[in-house]
């Protein structure tokens, strides 16, 4: 099984010091930020770095991947968000979901920081905006849709933005575009284990198989329907349930044997790209 001890979790490769840094030294020239988090594990994927790091710059909020998620569950946290004063919209970069809205909120914010500046004299300027959030949260993809050009380079993995680079979208609204960051350390497995599922942090150091378990184990507690309805398994546990995907789906190796790996893998992807359903894993 996996065993995350308390405070041995140590994951922040160098680009990622180097992006703190770089937040940090571009936030003067900074006007608003728009924090991209997954609508999926709209808690586990908010770094609480940011906030901190941020101070009191007015915010945008986007749950991102909004279309692989509960939309119950995001509109509840679209709620407990806005409760908390943040102006704060699920998107979902396929569809464009609510990307009007998106653009009608920098707009008023491009505009209230003109007439500011010409009730001081001062000469017009465009809105800077800072794109942050954690790894594979889409924020690249999420520029490129929204200036309907491909400027920032995108994968479905973590770590692919290494560089800031500033997008120009128009004359009023320039937008700096960060690598992902995740905080230093982390004390909470469960945490640990979201990001992973969603491909916020790479599964290299970790087995599928075991990683696998963990997400049934998950997924039968969100919502009991899950493995029965997409792979026709009764409720049972972890092991034996993934056990009889394998032979549903004909997954054999040699001498009868169910191929556990190519299972677990095959679990985990399906996951990832929806095929098992809108599922949020924070409650």
């Amino acid at each position: 099984m996996i065993f995350i001890q308390e405070n041995i979790f140590d994951w922040y490769p160098g680009h990622m010091a180097k992006t703190k840094k770089s937040l940090k030294e571009n936030l003067f020239l900074i006007d608003l930020v728009i924090e991209i988090i997954d609508a999926r594990i709209p808690l586990s994927s908010k770094n609480p770095e940011i906030d901190n790091l941020l101070g009191g710059k007015k915010k945008i909020m986007l749950l991102n991947k909004c279309d692989l998620a509960n939309g119950i569950m995001t509109k509840k946290f679209i709620n407990l968000y806005r409760k908390s004063n943040y102006l704060c919209f699920e998107t979902d970069c396929l569809h464009k979901k609510n990307f009007g809205e998106v653009n009608c909120a920098i707009n008023n914010f491009a505009l209230e920081k003109n007439k500011k500046m010409a009730a001081r004299g001062r000469i017009f300027s465009p809105l800077r905006i800072m794109v942050v959030g954690i790894p594979n949260v889409g924020k690249s993809s999420f520029i490129n849709k929204f200036v309907n050009k491909k400027i920032a380079k995108t994968a479905n993995k973590p770590g692919v933005t290494l560089h800031n680079q500033w997008i120009k979208i128009n004359k009023n609204v320039e937008l700096l575009d960060t690598p992902g960051i995740l905080q230093p350390k982390f004390n909470d497995e469960e945490t640990i284990l979201n990001l992973i599922f969603v491909g916020a942090i790479k599964e290299n150091n970790f087995d599928s198989y075991n990683l696998a378990l963990k997400l049934i184990d998950k997924l039968n507690k969100t919502d009991k329907k899950i493995l029965a309805e997409n792979y026709g398994i009764e409720k049972n546990n972890s092991e034996r349930q993934i056990y009889e995907i394998a032979k549903k789906r004909g997954y054999m190796k040699k001498n009868n044997l169910c191929d556990l790996d190519r299972t677990a893998i095959n679990i985990l992807n399906e996951f990832r790209t929806g095929k098992l359903g809108k599922i949020t894993l924070d409650c």
